[in-house]
């Protein structure tokens, strides 16, 4: 499938179903073209989504299980079980497998993940495992909320009782981030929340007044996608901006050791002390907003999410980063009221540090 060969009627015709809330009525492939058309656009930018996801974990220090059994639920194309597959490695010997209402789905997802990986066992669920105990080590889950009647939920809540690992992505829309968010809060009793949360606690989301907000990042595309022919009219043709990708996200992990998959609270990359009362983790929900010396940001943190100020000449780098800001924007900050006055990057080797209060930031 390349630019020259895509059926454009075939996208339109797939956005439509996508935007009238049809796609829900059950499977919407009719032919393995759909699925190629998909594949290579809408389902494209959901590996970047993925893409993002999948880094960000990279830098927290998780791994999932080694010799993995990946269940990609709601395949689709198949998109995002590859992406997990390679972020896993060849070297662990994940196997894949794959499940969707539509079988024309699966024939595409098995035969795209069969020719990716040789040497690596790629397969349909079989019904016998999809209602069985075994255990599964890394439960993928992509875009699916918006699709899931009362007996697919029903299905989808029995496999995570037999998760050990979850890694899901869905859109970042309001309406389906807090969908997302209800999930986390019923599985909290079994699984930690490895990202985007930085906290153990219940979503301050949730938190009466925070009716209008919800839990969303952006995906950087590629380099290069904007200057793209192909892109450009795809993204014209469907309405899309080709430089947002918002998406919500959830990786929870219900393994009993898990000094080797430490908490947000914890940084792997930086192992800060025991952090000061005031001073903790927190991480900004949807974009931060500049005004002229100042940056408004909504973040969320173990004290519940809130609307903070950083003024520029309190932390002028860290203020310019956040004007071309990449990657999750997780910090270490020391708080008065509404105002930030301590900040040290969470990632980042040497990490940056600004602060003109008294009381320093953790190292």
């Amino acid at each position: 499938m390349d630019w020259a060969s895509l059926d454009w009627e075939v996208l339109d015709n797939l956005r439509e179903k996508f935007l009238s809330g049809s796609a829900a009525e059950g499977p919407y492939w009719h032919t393995i073209t759909d699925l190629e058309c998909y594949d290579f656009t809408f389902g494209e930018r959901i590996g970047w989504k993925w893409d993002a996801v999948l880094s960000e974990l990279k830098l927290h220090g998780w791994t999932p299980p080694r010799a993995a059994t990946v269940l990609d639920w709601g395949c689709g194309s198949g998109v995002a079980g590859r992406r997990v597959v390679d972020f896993i490695g060849p070297a662990d010997n994940p196997r894949l497998l794959l499940h969707d209402h539509s079988n024309l789905a699966l024939d595409f997802a098995e035969h795209r993940g069969r020719a990716a990986y040789p040497h690596l066992l790629v397969d349909r669920a079989s019904t016998r495992f999809l209602r069985g105990t075994e255990p599964i080590d890394v439960l993928v889950i992509s875009h699916v909320l918006n699709e899931l009647n009362e007996i697919a939920r029903a299905e989808l809540a029995e496999l995570l009782t037999r998760a050990q690992t979850v890694l899901w992505v869905e859109p970042g829309t309001h309406e389906v981030s807090r969908l997302l968010g209800t999930w986390r809060e019923k599985l909290k009793p079994r699984f930690r929340a490895i990202a985007p949360c930085p906290h153990q606690g219940a979503c301050g989301i949730f938190a009466a007044g925070n009716e209008r907000h919800w839990c969303h990042f952006f995906a950087t595309p590629p380099h290069g996608v904007q200057a793209d022919s192909g892109w450009v009219r795809f993204g014209q043709r469907a309405g899309i901006d080709l430089r947002s990708l918002p998406y919500s996200f959830l990786v929870l992990d219900a393994r009993a050791a898990l000094s080797t998959t430490p908490p947000l609270e914890q940084s792997p990359a930086e192992q800060p002390a025991r952090p000061t009362e005031a001073s903790q983790v927190a991480r900004l929900l949807g974009e931060p907003r500049h005004y002229k010396g100042y940056v408004k940001m909504f973040a969320c943190a173990p004290d519940g999410v809130a609307d903070l100020m950083l003024q520029k000449r309190e932390a002028p780098q860290i203020f310019k980063a956040l004007k071309r800001a990449d990657g999750p924007l997780i910090y270490r900050w020391t708080r008065q009221a509404d105002r930030v006055v301590a900040v040290t990057l969470y990632f980042g080797q040497p990490p940056m540090t600004e602060s003109t209060d008294a009381v320093p930031p953790a190292a």
